[in-house]
Parts: C-alpha cells; structure tokens; sequence
C-alpha cells in the first residue's frame, strides 16, 4: 500500500515539500517496482535480463530524484548534492526509509554517505576532488575500516591497527573487520593508532584516519563476514605493511576520534529516522493484514490482541519519532545533544524492534518469508542494537552526563 504524506502545520513549506515528493517518488516509482528494482528473487537465482532491466529502473529513478532536487541531500550543491539541513534530511529520512533500499536511489548509501560527510568536514581541496567528488558521482565506492575482532568496538581507546610514519609516507599495520562495503570498496577510511610526538597527548588524540586504496599492496581482503547467516560485505582485512602518501591523511595528526564521533552523532539520527521510516511501513502492513485476515469468526481487526498490537506500536512509532526529532531539533540549533542521541540510540532501535515483531506476529508465517521486508526489519532492528555503539555503552553515557548536572545542583530540564 502507498504511504499516507500530508503537510506538517508546524514546518514549514521547504520541509513539507521535501516530504511530499519524496513520498510521491516512492509511492509511484519505487514501491510498485521493489523486487525488479533489486533483482533478487527468493531463490537467489538472477538472470541477466532481470539484472539489467534493474540497472535501468535505478537509473531511470535516480535521473528523476535528480529533477526533482532531492539528489545526495546529505551533501552541498557544490559537491553534487541538493545543500538539505541536517533537520531538513532527517524530515526527508523518515518518509525514504519507507521503502527499504529507497534511499540509494536518492544518492544515500552507507558507508558512502558517512565517508562524504567525513571527507568534506576533515579532507583537504585535493582529497574532495580526488575521492569525495567522484564518490558522489557515483565513479568509486568507498568502504569504512575502524573495527576490530580483538577488541572491543565500543572503546576507541582499544584499537591496535598502527600507523607510523617513514619519510613521506604513512605505513599501516593491523586487523579490521565489518568494514562495511568491503568487497565493493575503491578505497578505505581507515581508524589507525598514531605516534606523533607533536600532536595531542591524550589517548583518544591518537588515532587518525587514513585514505587507503584497495589495491594498494598489503591490504588483504580475507573474507565478507556471514551476517544473520547470510553472505554480506561486512569485510574482514589485514593491512600488512600497506604504504600510503602523507597526503592521505585526512585532518589533522590525532584528528580521528573526533572524526568518528561527528559521523556517528549524525549517523545516530539518520539511523533512528530511517527506523522510524521502516517501522510506519511495517506498522501499515500490520493493519492491511489486521483489516483483511479472517480468523476464528472473524476479522482480526476484531481480535482484542490485535487491537492491542495495534495501539502498542501506535505509541512506539510517534514516542520514537518525537523524541528522534527533538534530538535533530537540538543538533540542528548547535545545542548540546549528546544525551538525547545516546538516548534515541537505545529506546528507537527497541520500539523498531517491537513493532517489526508485532507486524510479523500478525502475518503469521508470511511474515518470516521472502515476500514481505519484515523479517529484514526485524533482523535490521536487533542489529542497530550493537551498529554505532551498544545499547549498555549508551545508558552510561546518559547516566554520566545526568549524574554530572545533579552534582552541579542543576537538576535536569526534560524541556529542553
């Protein structure tokens, strides 16, 4: 079923027309067109003809995303993106995730659309024409290298990937994996731990982050990691004495900490807006089958349970969008929000979770099957629960910065 967009009376015209077409380009363009657009049938068998009748549905969809503006709205005009606001694009963010894979259509595909952003914040005039532009068009594809099996990712501080400096290059040693986007990649950003004497002393001010070609010698691809038992991208990779110019740098020597946590701060969001996005779709197709299903004498509509499913997930979508939003509010207007987006990280990803669940449960077993994306949200939503820092991290996080506004007598605002 299409999605139901209206105007929001509280945004004003830019946002509400964002919305509106892009709901209208994925109610007529993409929706109808899910399975051909990714070519992919149950069995997992592609022909060529069904392959290539995909390619020419993305590009058709994307020269019309392109007419209407709305192209790599993450990034400014200059750099081949439509120059959205960070709020503008998590408005925009909600109404694409509709459609599960609707966003690469619209120039948003991840790692990309978090290494353009890092290029463009930390990257030099030379690196943005050599890297971010040719990325944005869609020429390269880039990968991100900050994991490690060893240790643990939700410490920074513990990551043992090196870099040291010989002459005028940088020579990286180390063991990565879930880079995501691996197999695909043109080059890497990589998270490396960095000796310099001259930068900042603190641990964390160590790391830095290295532009690494995939075919640089050393950089050795050992697997796409299994995820939920299937094959994916996430990749395993040793860099063995990999050489890489001073120039491929990006930022400043010790820069890198700060890099990532501007990414995932932003990405956080996004993440929780396109969460939000899923969860109406699967929250709509929990009623069209509630509506429709006749069981025991009935409808189950009808069924008290349903009726139960159907408000729990009601007050899981707008309790996660509302707080989804005035976390982005607060970004948007400079404000400190590292507490709502630790926040927004746990509770979104849990009611996404919940809803996913209920839509399923509703379903039956059509809801665990190939034919509906909910069992891909479902799998998705417990993911998020470890992607971009686990849920245990973040409560600590929010604890600390509450207990430290106590302890200064202020007490806490819940208004702003």
């Amino acid at each position: 079923m299409p999605m139901n967009v209206q105007p929001i009376s509280t945004l004003g015209d830019r946002v509400n027309q964002i919305r509106l077409e892009t709901a209208r380009i994925v109610n007529e363009e993409i929706l109808p067109n899910e399975a051909a657009l990714w070519a992919l049938r149950a069995d997992g068998v592609v022909d060529e003809s069904r392959r290539n009748r995909a390619r020419e549905l993305r590009a058709q969809i994307q020269e019309r995303v392109k007419r209407a503006g709305l192209w790599a709205p993450h990034l400014p005009e200059e750099y081949g993106g439509c120059g959205l606001s960070f709020l503008e694009h998590a408005y925009m963010n909600e109404v694409l995730a509709y459609s599960i894979g609707a966003a690469a259509l619209f120039g948003v595909v991840a790692p990309n659309s978090g290494n353009q952003k890092i290029l463009l914040k930390y990257g030099s005039e030379e690196q943005k024409e050599k890297w971010l532009r040719p990325l944005t068009e869609g020429k390269l594809q880039s990968g991100f290298s900050m994991t490690e099996p060893d240790r643990a990712g939700s410490d920074p501080r513990s990551i043992r990937t090196t870099a040291r400096r010989e002459g005028d290059e940088w020579v990286i040693d180390g063991h990565k994996w879930f880079t995501s986007n691996g197999k695909r990649a043109d080059f890497l950003i990589v998270m490396c731990r960095t000796e310099d004497p001259s930068g900042p002393a603190e641990q964390n001010g160590k790391m830095t982050q290295m532009i690494v070609p995939t075919d640089t010698p050393g950089v050795k691809l050992l697997r796409g990691v299994p995820v939920w038992g299937r094959p994916s991208d996430h990749c395993e990779i040793r860099y063995e004495n990999v050489r890489v110019p001073l120039a491929n740098q990006l930022g400043q020597t010790g820069s890198g900490h700060r890099a990532a946590q501007d990414r995932l701060g932003a990405g956080r969001v996004y993440h929780c807006m396109n969460s939000i996005g899923q969860m109406w779709r699967a929250y709509d197709l929990m009623l069209q089958r509630a509506m429709q299903r006749e069981v025991h004498g009935g409808l189950l509509e009808e069924k008290q349970f349903v009726q139960g499913f159907i408000a729990d997930s009601y007050i899981d979508i707008q309790a996660a969008r509302l707080m989804t939003i005035h976390c982005a509010e607060k970004m948007d207007s400079g404000g400190d929000a590292r507490t709502d987006i630790s926040a927004i990280k746990v509770f979104v990803p849990q009611a996404f979770h919940r809803v996913a669940d209920r839509a399923i449960q509703v379903w039956g077993a059509a809801g665990v099957s190939g034919d509906l994306p909910l069992a891909g949200m479902y799998q998705g939503a417990r993911t998020l629960r470890l992607a971009d820092g686990p849920d245990e991290v973040h409560k600590i996080l929010i604890a600390k910065n509450i207990l430290k506004h106590y302890h200064g007598g202020e007490g806490w605002d819940f208004g702003n």
